[in-house]
């Protein structure tokens, strides 16, 4: 059966648009760009398919060199985007107000929903590897463009120091360089004292899956019981809480708990949590009910978990990001089961755009976050 160059170039390719978006996402830190850059590159791929050369390059090498130069020119006109816990010190006081950072382009977590379509292929293997925990992906983001490429391709994508020179247009000499300053700052950020980037150059030392969803499930059903002292015990001495878009974060279980009985009071103690996952680790989606009776999504919550506690939990109110997980904005009344309002992935959702657009609103009044720091620009 003879085939169109258009049906060729599709049959041959679609393999490979997963990795890549993952590839993407590990460049840039955004679920959203990436899949704009994904698409930039499908497209140049295609106006350039009758060139393609395959006594040169596999058609992956081809794939990951357009893709990959096409991220480094997006890279040229945006700011790297951190966590919290990268930016600055921890607060060390619950009870001041939250301090937004809305001019930061916070990084965002990946949907384990666009590996587990892909079940079996080099991204799924690769997330099972720990290379797209939020916290390796936050410390790629410190390095420099050129850098963060060659330190993928060779160390989590483990292309040829060679193959890397030609997809960058460089040598290989330049290649190894770049990768060991690239590993030495990773290194350099882990050893950080406030903690926020050790998971990236050591690792976790997880608890097997049976054992990590049943602590999920104990803090699940702890905090739907706004049970603090159960809470307690489920995190390290060490855990760290943080909460894009505000600046603020917290380090050690007393000052965690200490903020999280703070929003009890506040928002009230009738949450339900619903399980999801985000870049390779256990995640929930909060809801609290309102005065209506309805359960109104609050965050989407991501949790590092240890053998000796999660030793992690980054927080997103992000409506962009709500919408990349297809979270609804609310579950109906009583058990939050029925009924619920379903969002449509990718399509931002205007139940839950006040979050961020107007922050006041999200938190009660006595939990107004603190006027915004003077303007600056975005860390590079």
């Amino acid at each position: 059966m003879v085939t169109s160059p258009n049906e060729d170039f599709a049959v041959r390719t679609d393999p490979f648009r997963r990795e890549l978006l993952v590839h993407c996402y590990r460049m840039l830190g955004s679920v959203h760009d990436a899949e704009d850059l994904v698409q930039e590159a499908y497209l140049r791929a295609w106006r350039a398919y009758e060139r393609y050369d395959d006594r040169r390059a596999s058609l992956r090498t081809w794939l990951y060199r357009i893709a990959t130069n096409a991220c480094l020119n997006a890279i040229e006109s945006r700011s790297r985007r951190p966590l919290p816990s990268g930016l600055g010190a921890p607060s060390e006081d619950p009870e001041q107000p939250l301090v937004p950072g809305r001019e930061v382009p916070w990084l965002q977590p990946f949907p384990d929903g666009l590996l587990d379509a892909g079940r079996g292929d080099p991204a799924g293997a690769l997330a099972v590897r720990g290379t797209l925990r939020l916290a390796f992906v936050a410390a790629v983001q410190l390095l420099p463009a050129r850098q963060r490429a060659v330190l993928l391709l060779r160390d989590v994508l483990e292309f040829p120091a060679a193959e890397v020179a030609g997809l960058l247009d460089t040598t290989t000499a330049a290649v190894n360089s770049a990768l060991q300053r690239a590993r030495a700052r990773l290194a350099d950020a882990a050893l950080t004292q406030d903690g926020s980037f050790t998971e990236s150059a050591t690792g976790v030392d997880e608890p097997t899956d049976p054992e990590r969803r049943a602590l999920i499930d104990r803090y699940v059903k702890a905090f739907e019981a706004a049970d603090i002292a159960t809470l307690t015990t489920l995190l390290t001495h060490d855990a760290i809480l943080e909460m894009p878009p505000f600046l603020t974060w917290y380090v050690g279980r007393e000052l965690y708990t200490r903020f999280l009985a703070r929003i009890f009071a506040l928002r009230g103690t009738d949450w339900r949590m619903r399980p999801t996952g985000a870049n390779g680790q256990p995640a929930v989606a909060a809801y609290v009910r309102d005065d209506e009776g309805t359960y109104r999504l609050h965050t989407l919550q991501v949790f590092t978990v240890t053998v000796s506690g999660i030793s992690r939990t980054t927080v997103f109110q992000d409506p962009d990001v709500f919408a990349a997980f297809g979270l609804p904005p609310q579950l109906s009344p009583l058990r939050g089961e029925e009924g619920a309002a379903q969002a449509e992935p990718g399509v931002k959702s205007m139940a839950c755009t006040h979050l961020i657009e107007n922050p006041v609103q999200a938190l009660p009044r006595t939990m107004s976050p603190a006027p915004a720091p003077a303007a600056r620009s975005a860390p590079q």
